[in-house]
């Protein structure tokens, strides 16, 4: 078994599956899980093998993005997929064939979660002291399930203008100067104690008016979760209110159609049900 560490980078593992297809290393020989229980007792040769593999640019593409799911197998999986490819079975690139299924499942959870922090994430103002020259004028702390960060990022500089920015994460983070993108791996402690720390000036205002937009009587938990995750509760400013008005919701206000300051005031009673 030849066991390898890409350290999670995608260019890193490409220059190693090439290395390995040139010389005709199958995927049963070769593994990228950092806790082999075996060390490697094979080695590369130090040159290149005969064997030159033609991939086409549709396979690579969907490789570098399945590369950003975080899982069992992450590095192996595609490594699987290549071989087969590179010795002419595409269907290995399709969501039919077995392997060609999970390939695609994760690919669909990698836009999935790119998505989620198009839609989650909440930017907060700093105030201007903390934002001086060369400091984010915005920060937001997020936590994706995949490796994510680095290339869903840039959706926020055609929307924040020429503001400078801050995303944080248990991981990575990345920092907008106002002109160019800067990524780094491993995000540094004072940008997370940054985005962790910030506090929302309007973070009042903005709780006031969701509780009050909240329509019980159109509550639908399961949809609501598929579409807003639990696990982002946390994070949102309205995180905290959400399992208060799902309770409210299912012991009367649901019935009633309406929120209880709003039932408090004069007037007829609306009964939304037959």
């Amino acid at each position: 078994m030849i066991c390898l560490d890409c350290d999670d980078l995608f260019a890193t593992w490409r220059q190693q599956a090439r290395w390995l297809l040139s010389h005709g290393v199958e995927p049963s020989q070769v593994s990228w899980e950092t806790a082999e229980l075996f060390a490697t007792d094979l080695e590369l040769p130090a040159t290149p093998g005969p064997f030159q593999a033609r991939i086409p640019l549709a396979l690579v593409e969907q490789l570098e993005a399945a590369a950003r799911y975080r899982g069992e197998q992450r590095w192996s999986l595609l490594y699987e997929v290549l071989w087969r490819v590179s010795h002419g079975d595409r269907t290995a690139m399709l969501a039919g064939d077995s392997l060609g299924s999970e390939l695609h499942r994760r690919l669909k959870q990698v836009s999935r979660e790119a998505h989620h922090l198009h839609a989650f994430v909440r930017f907060v103002a700093l105030a201007p002291a903390e934002s001086a020259p060369g400091r984010p004028e915005y920060v937001a702390w997020h936590e994706p399930a995949h490796d994510i960060l680095e290339s869903a990022s840039s959706h926020f500089i055609g929307r924040m203008g020429r503001h400078r920015w801050l995303i944080a994460t248990p991981r990575d983070g990345v920092y907008y100067d106002g002109e160019q993108l800067h990524h780094q791996r491993q995000c540094p402690a004072p940008w997370q104690q940054l985005a962790r720390e910030a506090e929302d000036p309007h973070g009042e205002l903005w709780l006031t008016y969701y509780s009050h937009i909240f329509n019980p009587a159109r509550l639908n938990t399961r949809a609501m979760q598929g579409h807003l995750p639990s696990r982002f509760w946390k994070h949102l400013p309205e995180g905290a209110l959400i399992p208060g008005l799902i309770s409210e919701a299912r012991t009367g206000k649901q019935r009633d159609g309406q929120a209880g300051s709003v039932g408090a005031r004069q007037g007829k009673r609306i009964i939304t049900g037959g």
